[in-house]
């Protein structure tokens, strides 16, 4: 299958929505005052899914592989400060394993697409010859 805009990948989807339920949780009363943070996990959601979409839209293997490697570890980031609004009593326990469980399959799934682009012949359309 050919994907031919970011768009149709499962893991933009996929961080798309956790960047919508990241800001929703942010939308709380409690958490609305601590901007710091709010400011923080609602980066690290965007940059999960501009990420994937930067490096899709550069059209080269090497290139894509690098920002899915800054996807995952912003994803990681989300999935640390989920601990601390936890903690902070801005979210309950249910919302934290909802928020840990889509960032860790999240980051799974990236790292898979990781491991196939490595071993493609594919290197992009920047590369194609004319």
């Amino acid at each position: 299958m050919t994907i031919n805009k970011f768009e149709e990948l499962e893991i933009w989807q996929e961080a798309r929505e956790l960047a919508k339920i990241v800001f929703q949780l942010t939308q709380k009363r409690a958490f609305r005052s601590d901007f710091k943070l709010k400011d923080q996990i609602r980066g690290a959601s965007g940059s999960t899914m501009d990420n994937i979409a930067e490096g899709f839209e550069r059209n080269g293997k090497a290139e894509f592989i690098q920002f899915l490697s800054i996807a995952k570890g912003s994803c990681g980031e989300i999935r640390s400060q989920a601990y601390r609004i936890f903690d902070y009593g801005y979210i309950n326990k249910k919302e934290l394993d909802d928020l840990i469980k889509r960032c860790t399959i999240l980051s799974k799934k990236t790292s898979s697409l990781m491991g196939y682009l490595k071993k493609s012949n594919l290197n992009g359309s920047k590369y194609k010859r004319p």
